[in-house]
């Protein structure tokens, strides 16, 4: 059993050749949380709010559904052409990637997918990626995964890849199908690499333990165990599910978090993005108890990379509630070696960046800030006064909660919709990474309300809103801008294209 190994993928060179050279065709939005990095950041402003343009469900079995939506939900991916490609759940466990012109709301065709979801208390993300903008992968059986080229015509080539080795996946069909499972979001570097987590649940032909994979851009397929990447510590039994891998700007150093299970300790690693031979890996502590941080498998926190290499990560406090079950986002400088200002809310949650020039009465030294949700649930102690909030992650304050040091919050906006009792209470904020516009100076933001709303970082309101639905208790969910300035939500089961 290996707990490190390179294969050559049996899949021909010349299926790969499109993509290698298509480095300028990059996809608007490429995976969760837009970029490799996971900023959040739109090329593109957003078109005012004015009407729901057309929608469409990413769930056949909860859209519209009441009660509470315990699944997380992939991202919209945009091509650079206006296709946007809808992961949506179209059964207990089967999924499949719908393809719809983003002017139009027209469907142009559907890739079905016989993936199955790893063990789960909530339903965990399913998380397809463009590379380059010009080939889709999505998650197949047996840690295996779909491509399919040209995904702005309704024909391509297409195929399947597995990083251990397709002859070994099709020798072993059933047996790897039940014990090998893609466990987070699949992301696509600048170079047309793709990385993604597995979880693997019993003994195996191909030998694997769970871990973290690779697929480069020539078709040659790699994996490293999670307890590798956590330093031999073989307390570790799984990278984190939903955890989208971040990898650097230059492409370099991926990052994944890694742990024993839902519930457990666990680290914030790194590893060679070309070999993925393992860099570094920091012990993960909540910065109030000064012991151990915990790791959900119901979070969807992925790494985010600021500008100058930082690296943030989301996790959950000790136990329960000593920060009313708000998490903590820890902060890291990109060896990992030395740890930074943490903010105050961390569960659940991947920090979108904010440059400084998009606020125009910041006067701090920072040369970015954070975007988040900063929810206080009244459910474990806190008044239920849900904020979105831009932290600052060089500047400190005083946690009101727990009197740490935590970064600053330089902006915030209440929630609109009351939730009470206790009186003042409002509905929580939905989003787990939220799109930046930089052409308006803006973000979108979505709430548990079932209304999407637009923050004006000059004027600190809400500048735009428009209903989607009655509002539902659900799992955080991304928001995305595509080309032409739409902007994507989803709300209840529902994904809304909104716009002019």
């Amino acid at each position: 059993m290996h707990d490190y190994k390179v294969v050559a993928l049996c899949a021909a060179a010349s299926l790969f050749a499109p993509i290698a050279g298509a480095q300028s065709l990059a996809a608007v939005w490429g995976g969760y949380g837009h970029d490799a990095q996971h900023t959040g950041v739109s090329a593109v402003a957003a078109q005012p709010f004015n009407r729901v343009k057309w929608s469409t469900p990413v769930d056949t079995l909860l859209q519209g559904a009441s009660g509470e939506l315990l699944i997380h939900y992939g991202s919209p991916l945009i091509t650079a052409a206006n296709t946007v490609l809808v992961p949506q759940r179209t059964g207990d466990n089967t999924w499949q990637i719908n393809a719809w012109n983003g002017a139009t709301g027209a469907a142009l065709y559907s890739l079905a997918s016989d993936y199955t979801s790893p063990p789960h208390n909530w339903i965990p993300s399913y998380g397809p990626a463009l590379a380059l903008g010009t080939r889709l992968y999505y998650p197949g059986p047996g840690g295996t995964v779909y491509y399919r080229n040209s995904p702005d015509s309704t024909s391509g080539a297409s195929g399947q890849l597995a990083f251990y080795g397709l002859s070994t996946y099709q020798a072993n069909r059933t047996a790897l199908n039940n014990t090998v499972m893609i466990s987070t979001p699949i992301t696509a570097d600048r170079f047309g690499n793709i990385y993604f987590g597995f979880r693997v649940t019993g003994s195996n032909p191909a030998g694997l333990t769970s871990g973290l994979a690779r697929i480069s851009v020539s078709g040659a397929g790699s994996w490293v165990g999670a307890s590798a990447l956590a330093g031999g510590d073989t307390s570790i039994t799984q990278v984190q599910m939903n955890c989208a891998p971040a990898v650097n700007a230059a492409g370099t150093i991926v990052y994944i978090g890694v742990s024993g299970g839902s519930y457990t300790p666990g680290y914030l690693t790194s590893a060679n993005a070309a070999t993925l031979a393992p860099l570094a890996h920091v012990y993960l502590t909540d910065p109030n108890t000064g012991q151990h941080a915990t790791l959900l498998d119901d979070s969807s926190a992925a790494p985010t990379i600021g500008p100058d290499g930082d690296v943030y990560y989301g996790v959950f406090e000790t136990q329960c509630c000593s920060n009313h079950d708000r998490g903590w986002l820890l902060h890291f400088n990109s060896a990992l070696t030395v740890s930074k200002l943490p903010g105050a809310f961390g569960w659940d949650t991947t920090a979108s960046v904010v440059a400084r020039n998009l606020l125009p009465t910041y006067q701090g030294s920072s040369a970015y800030l954070l975007l988040t949700k900063y929810n206080n649930y009244k459910e474990t102690g806190g008044a239920g006064l849900n904020y979105v909030a831009i932290i600052d992650p060089n500047n400190s304050m005083t946690d009101p909660i727990t009197g740490v040091t935590v970064m600053n919050v330089f902006m915030e906006q209440l929630g609109r919709t009351p939730d009470g009792p206790p009186a003042g209470a409002v509905r929580e904020w939905c989003i787990n990474s939220a799109a930046i516009d930089p052409v308006t100076k803006s973000a979108i933001v979505n709430s548990e309300d079932g209304t999407n709303y637009r923050w004006d970082f000059t004027t600190n309101t809400f500048s735009q809103s428009i209903y989607l639905t009655a509002g539902v208790a659900e799992a955080y969910t991304p928001t995305v801008i595509g080309p032409d300035g739409t902007v994507y939500a989803i709300n209840d089961g529902i994904l809304f294209a909104i716009g002019q």
